[in-house]
């Protein structure tokens, strides 16, 4: 059950329709049970197989004297109006019985779905929710793929094999407990005998069905893949068909499904198994009674007459279907407890960059951004060392060196992407641990090599997180970002769906959203993560004239590749496998003969 503590976390709001459940789930059964009762043992009486009482039985709690009451009821019934009123009245009590039941049925749905929603969408916001919350970190680790199986096919699993059995579960185990009591009301020593059978079919079964929550996991964890294969295809569609790959990536995507199909049918044959073998073992366990009680009744033994022992039958029989579909129920609770700990995986995951508990507020940037013997390291692996830098504000400080130098890491820890691991980074003579996260963040605005959008409106894009920008402040970032011309040539203007991606737009088009965007913020720091280096030579002087308009009155952190670009940055900083290597402005670092030198000629000569 511990695996389950999440579900039993998001219903302990529930408590009072989980209460109305079992109300009508208890009615539900007594009407049904009602309606059995009214049949067995008055019929004979009704035809004339058996004597009517004359005289009014005194009433015990118990088989016979419940029995013996009903049937002088019966008996007057048939005396006084006839064989035909009493067999209307059997008839119109069985089906008012029949319609409670249906009806209380119903109810116990009613309160059901509620619950069951209210679980899913608590569990689905707080997955989502932690996903927004993880470092960045964490996903260079993972399949994007299998993060979105996760939130989809993994949830799904949850509803329909545990949500969606809570029914079962819950009203199955009611049904044959209260049929129980009735059983030993009736025969106390055949219900000892049952006692004994039932747990031991419940062990049977119990074995079978272990198994499922390891191949259920191995299963989620080959449909994550899938979804990662495909994921990547729809990326790299264009580099796919470019390269002939389509037979290998075919293949791979192959194999995949061939292996989680092998998976899936081993489940549905476990799982299959459930039912016709609850209902075999309810037979034999039926047939042990009927022999064991049989000879009993036979031989005068078991303190029980004919009727009461074909009662005691009629309504064991009342818990195989129970039994049949409890045993279901588990089997499915079995293999969605993979999926539940799949989610489990990531909503335990801690997160190593927070707010302190007295967090500061940080309201503007005054002074100096300072990294003070900065370290970092991920997985083991050193990325910085031992990092002296101050960025005055105002300053422009470019970060350049070779692919892995560490460039990127470096400007990630100033909005708190990743915290150091040794040292201190600064704002203003503060930890920058010490301020909030919200806080520090709205001080920045960062423009990445690869624009970052979203399937929405031209507008949505730029006014992404400022939930009070008008519309003359939209259109003035996007004339500051040299974007206005193109957005007023689009049909539907600043309201113009720009796709997936921005894939309607070309790439120069996308990047000077992505300035808009950083424009409309208004942040006194910019981060710029090689913006301008996968464009065309027009698209690239658009964004950098952009650029330049951004960048005046605020402190920047440019990294760039093509050093054309950071010529009249105050300070250029060279790393070199996590160090700093080299620092100056232009002029000086051409002067030092050193590694920066070698970059700028090579790209000369390119």
């Amino acid at each position: 059950m511990k695996r389950f503590s999440r579900i039993f976390f998001y219903l302990r709001n529930q408590k009072q329709n989980i209460v109305l459940y079992l109300v009508f789930n208890l009615l539900s059964v007594i009407f049904s049970l009602v309606s059995l009762a009214m049949l067995a043992p008055f019929l004979q009486m009704l035809f004339g197989k058996e004597k009517m009482l004359i005289a009014r039985p005194a009433f015990t709690f118990s088989t016979e004297g419940v029995t013996s009451s009903l049937k002088y009821f019966l008996g007057q019934l048939i005396r006084l109006n006839g064989p035909e009123y009493a067999l209307g009245a059997i008839c119109v009590i069985i089906i008012v019985s029949i319609f409670f039941k249906n009806l209380f049925t119903y109810f116990s749905y009613r309160v059901l779905a509620p619950i069951r929603n209210h679980v899913m969408t608590r569990l689905r916001a707080d997955l989502y929710a932690k996903i927004l919350q993880l470092p960045i970190g964490f996903f260079t680790e993972q399949r994007k793929g299998d993060i979105i199986s996760r939130m989809s096919n993994d949830m799904n699993e949850i509803e329909w094999s545990i949500i969606g059995t809570l029914e079962g579960l819950i009203r199955d185990p009611l049904n044959i407990l209260i049929i129980l009591v009735f059983l030993v009301i009736i025969s106390p020593v055949l219900s000892l005998f049952l006692m004994v059978l039932l747990p031991l079919t419940g062990f049977i079964i119990g074995r079978v069905s272990r198994s499922l929550k390891k191949q259920s996991g191995v299963s989620q964890e080959q449909l994550g893949i899938l979804m990662s294969i495909l994921d990547e295809t729809l990326t790299g569609l264009r580099v796919i068909k470019a390269f002939n790959a389509e037979k290998i990536i075919g293949n791979k995507f192959i194999t995949t499904n061939k292996t989680l199909n092998h998976i899936r049918n081993k489940m549905a044959f476990r799982r299959d198994l459930a039912s016709p073998m609850s209902e075999f073992m309810g037979v034999l366990v039926l047939s042990c009674i009927l022999w064991f009680g049989g000879k009993l009744v036979l031989n005068h033994q078991a303190g029980l007459a004919v009727d009461g022992f074909l009662t005691y039958i009629v309504f064991f029989t009342q818990i195989i279907n129970p039994a049949k579909s409890l045993s279901t129920s588990f089997y499915n609770a079995q293999r969605g407890s993979a999926a539940i700990q799949r989610i489990e995986d990531i909503l335990k995951t801690p997160v190593t960059v927070t707010d302190k508990p007295d967090a500061q507020t940080i309201h503007s940037f005054n002074s100096h951004i300072e990294f003070r013997n900065v370290s970092f390291a991920y997985d083991d692996v050193t990325i910085l060392k031992n990092i002296n830098l101050t960025i005055e504000k105002g300053k422009t400080i470019a970060l350049v060196g070779s692919s892995g130098a560490g460039k990127s890491t470096l400007a990630d820890l100033i909005p708190r992407f990743h915290d150091v691991s040794a040292g201190e980074l600064l704002i203003d003579g503060v930890n920058i641990k010490e301020y909030s996260l919200h806080s520090v963040r709205s001080l920045m605005s960062i423009v990445t090599q690869e624009p970052i959008l979203f399937n929405d409106t031209i507008a949505s894009n730029i006014a992404l997180g400022m939930e009070y920008a008008d519309a003359a402040q939209i259109e003035q970032a996007a004339q500051v970002a040299n974007a206005l011309q193109f957005i007023k040539q689009k049909e539907e203007g600043f309201n113009t769906n720009i796709g997936d991606r921005g894939s309607k737009l070309s790439g120069g088009e996308r990047q000077r959203l992505t300035i808009a965007r950083a424009v409309l913020k208004n942040p006194p720091i910019l981060i710029l993560d090689e913006a301008t280096s996968s464009l065309d030579t027009e698209s690239e002087k658009l964004v950098q004239e952009a650029i330049n308009n951004m960048m005046q009155n605020r402190t920047s952190i440019v990294i760039a590749h093509r050093l054309s670009t950071i010529r009249h940055a105050d300070e250029i900083i060279v790393l070199q496998k996590g160090e700093i290597a080299e620092r100056g402005t232009h002029e000086a670092l051409l002067a030092q003969q050193g590694i920066y030198r070698k970059l700028v000629e090579m790209q000369e000569v390119k």
